[in-house]
């Protein structure tokens, strides 16, 4: 290994650690990416609720870690997010979304609403490393409602996109009064 890679090493060790001291004492958990999508480090509340060791969440790839525990309709939305974020490589920027999470033992999804910033650059400012932290959402707060509301309105709207996109501006009126409950005759008034 390289000098450079050395100290480079030592840096990511030194983030890590520091989040490491207090992340068990934070009322979310606490993930820690490597650039590439692979965990670098995640704190023991979240290996707990996945039922994990360290070790082998951080072996796991991105396609692995990903396909197992987070759903991948809700994903669409939120990686772009975060891609987004890495490409801006802005100072404080941080982006926010909700994600569904299978936990350890459990058959249903969780919801967690999770932000992400950059936690460390490399020596030309290009990010290294990513902290997330991802608080459950209690199951019968509203925002659960909501959040799967969302989830879905945004899968209908990707599904049906082209068939949208195909209604003249007339249909286009008729089908968004139709949406706001007007019968045929209040229709036919307004228009």
């Amino acid at each position: 290994m390289t000098e450079y890679n050395l100290v480079l090493c030592d840096r990511i060790k030194q983030a890590i650690a520091e989040i490491a001291v207090i992340a068990d004492k934070l009322p979310s958990v606490v993930i820690i990416h490597n650039i590439n999508g692979t965990v670098a480090w995640m704190s023991g509340k979240g290996l707990r609720e996945l039922g994990i060791t360290l070790d082998v969440i951080i072996r796991l790839s991105p396609d692995e870690y990903y396909n197992v525990y987070f759903n991948a309709d809700d994903a669409k939305d939120y990686v772009p997010k975060i891609l987004g974020l890495l490409e801006r490589n802005r100072d404080d920027e941080c982006v926010t979304y909700f994600q569904q999470v299978r936990l350890s033992g459990y058959a249903e999804w969780k919801w967690y609403m999770s932000s992400t910033k950059i936690l460390l650059r490399d020596e030309n400012q290009l990010p290294l490393l990513t902290i997330t932290t991802s608080s459950p959402i209690d199951a019968m707060h509203h925002m659960t409602a909501k959040a799967s509301r969302l989830l879905e309105e945004n899968n209908f709207l990707r599904k049906n996109l082209t068939t949208f996109a195909k209604l003249s501006l007339r249909e286009r009126e008729v089908l968004a009064l139709m949406a706001l409950g007007k019968t045929s005759a209040e229709t036919a008034e307004q228009l």
